[in-house]
């Protein structure tokens, strides 16, 4: 199961730094067709929208795996060492229902309607960039249910998830 995390979050973490390069580089071109040119790019205006609302999304299903999501330390340690895998427990059902819903379901529904709306500049239909939000929820589910395995199993407390993703990013740049 590590395996097949790591490898999802490794592709996430390269779709959200594509993304943001883009967004980068679409920006620098912006000002020099607004400010050089004197002709702005309004195609580019509208893409780098899209493309700042899929690295966040994408950005976000990469804090659920790392389990980085807002929680209350404090009060979860004044409990047991049973209720606080209840209570880690229940916060990852919680963000799993709200994929569920909000993401999944309402993320199809927008989608599925904003398929016969085109965009201003681009002239695709708008679905396309909405895509993400169903995309992004079936990941969160993935990643709490992983979540909540780790946990039961005693293989996830914040601190060592912390710790694994720091030796990652050390073992990753020393490869480099």
């Amino acid at each position: 199961m590590k395996a097949f995390r790591k490898g999802i979050t490794q592709i996430l973490n390269g779709l959200a730094g594509i993304s943001f390069i883009a967004m980068v580089i679409l920006t620098c071109w912006q000002v020099l067709t607004r400010y050089v040119l004197k002709n702005p790019s309004t195609w580019s205006e509208e893409l780098v929208g899209y493309l700042f609302a899929w690295m966040s999304l994408l950005g976000a299903s990469i804090v659920t795996c790392e389990r980085g999501h807002m929680n209350i330390p404090i009060i979860v340690e004044k409990f047991g060492e049973k209720a606080q895998k209840g209570l880690n427990c229940f916060g990852e059902v919680v963000a799993f229902l709200f994929s569920a819903v909000i993401l999944v379901f309402g993320g199809i529904k927008i989608t599925t309607l904003a398929m016969g709306q085109m965009t201003s500049s681009l002239g695709v239909p708008i679905g396309i960039f909405y895509i993400v939000l169903p995309l992004c929820g079936i990941l969160n589910m993935i990643y709490t249910v992983l979540n909540i395995v780790d946990i039961w199993n005693n293989q996830a407390n914040q601190s060592q998830i912390n710790q694994e993703n720091q030796i990652n990013q050390t073992e990753e740049k020393e490869a480099k």
